[in-house]
C-alpha cells in the first residue's frame, strides 16, 4: 500500500530553486541531470561546461567523448537502472540547512541511454519523464514498469512532468516492431531502388538493426553516425561504403523532395521518413494496400489483434511524392500509451514538458480526471505565463537569454503570435530544480 505521509504545505510541494537542474545547463545549480543525448536536451552543454556534477545513464556517458570532445569526464556520475534509490546530500540555498535528495533512474525506451527520473525529499515526489515511449504490450518495458510501480506505491507522485509530444487522441501509432516491418515491406516492394531513410544523429537504432536482420544487408550511415554506432556496440551492421548496400540512413536535415529528385536522375531511389508526425502537410496519395498485404502475410495473428493492427497501419504510411514515404515509427508515446502511463502513475498534478510551435496541449485537458481536476483547462495555447508557474518549471528556449521568452509572449499579446509561433522551434519545459555535496553513486 501507499505509505502514510503528513500533509505537505504548498511551499513544500515545489523543489526549491538552487538545488538541481534537469536537462537545463545554466549555472546556479549544484548538480545536473541529463535524460538523454538529443540536442534539444543538451542545448547549453559544451566541451568547456563545468557547472557541477552531471548524472546520466552509462550509455549516455559513453557518448560524451564523441559529442563533446574535451569534456571533463570526471564530472559525470553514472546512474544504474535499478529499483535502488540513490541519495544526494544537499544544502538549502535559502536557509543553509541540510537536505537529502533521493532519486531513481528508469529506462525511458526513447533512444539509447534515455532515462526518466523520480526525485523525492521534503518537497514531495516528482517524476520527470524526459522523452519516452512505453508501448503497452512491450515486454522490454515491463521491467521499467515494475520499477516505477514499486516506487510510486511507496511514494505517490506529487507532480508528473510528462512527455506530451503526442498527447492528443488523433495520434495512434502501431508498435515500433510493426512499423519496422512495414518499412521492410516498403523496401522489399522496391527491389530495383536505392533506399534513403531519414534519421537523427541518435535514435532509430532498433529500426536500422531490424532492417539489417530482416533484409540481410548492411546499412550505410555517414561517418559521424558510424562512430556513434561503434560507441553503442554495433560493429558489424553499419558501413560508410555505398557499394556494399542499397539502403542508406541519412541525416534528417538532408532528406527532401529536391534531394530525392536529384538522386533519381542517377538511380531509381525512394525515401522513407520514420516519424510520428506526417513529414509534409499534404499527402501525394495513400497506399493502404501496403498495410493490408503486410498483415495478410502475418498468419500467426488472432483475428481481433489483426483487425486492431490493420486499423493502426491503415494510417501508418503516407505517400507525399511518387518517391517519398512517411511511416508512423515513433520514439514518443502516443495518446493511448500516455493515458496508460498516467493511470499507472496516478499523479496528484502534472505538467507537459513540450511546447510545440503551434499548439501546446496541457495533459490535464485530457487526463485531468486522474488528478481530480473536474474542469479541464483550455486546449490551445497553454503557455506558462505567470511567474508562479515559473517557480518550478522554466521554459527552455533555443535563445541565449530567457528574456527572449517574454518578448515572444509580448508579440503574441500584440497580435503577432501566429507568425511568431510558426518561426519558433519546439520548446521544452524543464524543471529548474537546483544541489551541494555529492554522494557516491554505485
Amino acid at each position: 500500500g501507499r505509505k502514510r505521509e503528513r500533509k505537505k504545505s504548498k511551499s513544500e510541494m515545489e523543489m526549491e530553486s538552487g538545488l538541481i537542474s534537469v536537462d537545463r545547463w545554466k549555472s546556479g545549480s549544484q548538480a545536473y541531470f541529463l535524460t538523454h543525448m538529443h540536442s534539444d536536451h543538451t542545448r547549453g552543454l559544451s566541451a568547456g561546461w563545468s557547472h557541477g556534477p552531471l548524472f546520466c545513464s552509462r550509455t549516455t556517458a559513453s557518448l560524451f567523448p564523441s559529442r563533446f570532445p574535451g569534456f571533463d569526464l570526471s564530472l559525470l556520475r553514472v546512474l544504474p537502472l535499478s529499483s535502488s534509490w540513490q541519495s544526494l546530500s544537499l544544502r538549502s540555498p535559502s536557509s543553509g540547512s541540510p537536505l537529502l535528495l533521493h532519486f531513481i533512474a528508469i529506462h525511458a525506451h526513447h533512444c539509447p541511454g534515455s532515462v526518466m527520473f523520480i526525485f523525492r525529499g521534503d518537497f514531495g515526489c516528482f517524476l520527470y519523464t524526459g522523452d519516452f515511449r512505453w508501448e503497452c504490450d512491450d515486454a522490454a518495458v515491463e521491467e521499467a514498469r515494475t520499477t516505477l510501480l514499486a516506487a510510486v506505491n511507496d511514494f505517490p507522485v506529487d507532480i508528473l512532468y510528462l512527455d506530451n509530444t503526442y498527447c492528443n487522441p488523433i495520434y495512434s501509432f502501431p508498435s515500433r516492431l510493426l512499423a519496422a516491418n512495414l518499412i521492410a515491406h516498403l523496401i522489399l516492394s522496391h527491389p530495383s531502388h536505392d533506399i534513403v531513410i531519414g534519421v537523427d544523429s541518435l535514435g532509430k537504432e532498433d529500426l536500422l538493426l531490424h532492417l539489417s536482420r530482416t533484409l540481410n544487408i548492411k546499412i550505410w550511415v555517414w561517418p559521424e553516425r558510424l562512430r556513434t554506432m561503434h560507441l553503442l556496440g554495433f560493429q558489424d551492421v553499419f558501413t560508410t561504403d555505398t557499394s556494399l548496400t542499397r539502403v542508406r540512413a541519412v541525416p534528417r536535415y538532408s532528406f527532401s523532395i529536391q534531394t530525392l529528385e536529384g538522386l533519381n536522375l542517377m538511380c531509381p531511389t525512394i525515401g522513407i521518413m520514420p516519424s510520428g508526425l506526417p513529414w509534409l502537410k499534404t499527402p501525394f496519395k495513400g497506399d493502404a494496400n501496403l498495410s493490408a498485404s503486410l498483415l495478410t502475410a502475418n498468419n500467426g495473428r488472432k483475428p481481433a489483434a489483426q483487425q486492431r493492427e490493420l486499423l493502426l497501419l491503415q494510417g501508418a504510411v503516407h505517400m507525399f511524392h511518387e518517391n517519398m514515404y512517411s511511416v508512423n515509427y515513433s520514439d514518443h508515446s502516443c495518446y493511448e500509451e500516455i493515458g496508460e502511463f498516467i493511470n499507472l502513475v496516478k499523479p496528484k498534478s502534472m505538467k507537459g514538458i513540450v511546447v510545440s510551435s503551434s499548439c501546446y496541449v496541457d495533459p490535464l485537458y485530457y487526463f485531468g480526471r486522474v488528478c481530480g481536476v473536474s474542469q479541464p483547462p483550455e486546449l490551445l495555447l497553454l503557455r506558462p505565463d505567470s511567474r508562479e508557474q515559473f517557480r518550478a518549471v522554466r521554459i527552455k528556449s533555443y535563445s541565449t537569454k530567457d528574456e527572449t521568452i517574454n518578448s515572444k509572449k509580448e508579440k503574441w499579446r500584440k497580435g503577432d503570435g501566429r507568425s511568431s509561433l510558426r518561426r519558433n522551434k519546439k520548446r521544452r519545459a524543464r524543471i529548474q530544480v537546483k544541489c551541494a555535496k555529492i554522494a557516491e553513486v554505485d
